[in-house]
């Protein structure tokens, strides 16, 4: 039987990029959107199309009932879940925080960093071999903006991954004697559409030139890292935050 992998925020960018090769590495894989159902179905779509298992499904990662009602649906679809990665995140336009009102960064944090909360905790519930589950796997998706903290632009955003820093080391100690490694991977500019969502859709290509290696990254990298991470071959790591940035 297929082990069973969460990609929270599956529909696009990294999510959707881990969720087709976490596809073809033998997983079974839920694709988790909030509102874009055909994004989530197309990724679906392709990963039934090269002969693997997967579902669409629906939650707001920042609301409690939906992401308890997304496991269950899970429980009942693909069977106890193996392996989870809390992509699901926001980011804003651009703006220094005294410009920022109190809706906007309640947003940032309620998905960037209630939402991987929850999942996880959800996750460990299933996973913990405290709770009778074998263990299993957490990735993170954090972002190098936790460590430049993203002056005049995304302080909120980058605060809300610093969180996830501290969560993965934190998490990663609690429940490192009962079968499930926690790590993160830190991407850092990224050529996907989430620059987009903050009014910049050519950040990637304008940023390139102040990364080490010259270039922006893509999904597919940062998708091979996160699957690493959740394979047999980093058995001995856990509490690790990978930098996936070009040397950022």
């Amino acid at each position: 039987m297929n082990p069973v992998l969460l990609v929270t925020g599956g529909s696009r960018g990294i999510g959707a990029a881990t969720a087709l090769l976490a596809a073809r590495r033998g997983f079974a894989v839920a694709v988790n959107y909030s509102v874009n159902a055909p994004a989530a179905e197309a990724v679906v779509a392709m990963i039934r199309a090269g002969g693997g298992t997967a579902i669409p499904v629906q939650a707001d990662v920042a609301d409690e009932p939906q992401v308890m009602a997304m496991f269950q649906h899970i429980d009942n679809t693909l069977g106890r879940l193996s392996a989870l990665v809390n992509n699901a995140g926001v980011v804003d336009q651009p703006a220094r925080l005294d410009q920022m009102d109190g809706p906007r960064i309640r947003r940032m944090f309620d998905t960037n960093v209630m939402g991987s909360l929850l999942c996880a905790r959800e996750a460990v519930l299933r996973m913990s071999t405290r709770h009778g589950g074998p263990g299993g796997a957490i990735v993170n998706v954090s972002s190098v903006a936790a460590r430049l903290g993203g002056p005049g632009e995304f302080v909120d955003y980058a605060a809300s991954k610093g969180a996830i820093d501290s969560f993965t080391v934190g998490l990663a100690r609690e429940v490192a004697t009962e079968g499930i490694r926690v790590n993160a991977v830190r991407p850092g500019i990224i050529d996907t559409d989430i620059h987009a969502s903050g009014g910049r859709p050519d950040r990637a290509r304008d940023m390139a030139p102040m990364v080490p290696m010259q270039r922006a990254g893509s999904a597919d990298e940062v998708a091979h890292n996160i699957v690493w991470l959740l394979s047999p071959e980093a058995s001995y790591t856990t509490g690790a935050i990978l930098d996936v940035a070009g040397g950022r």
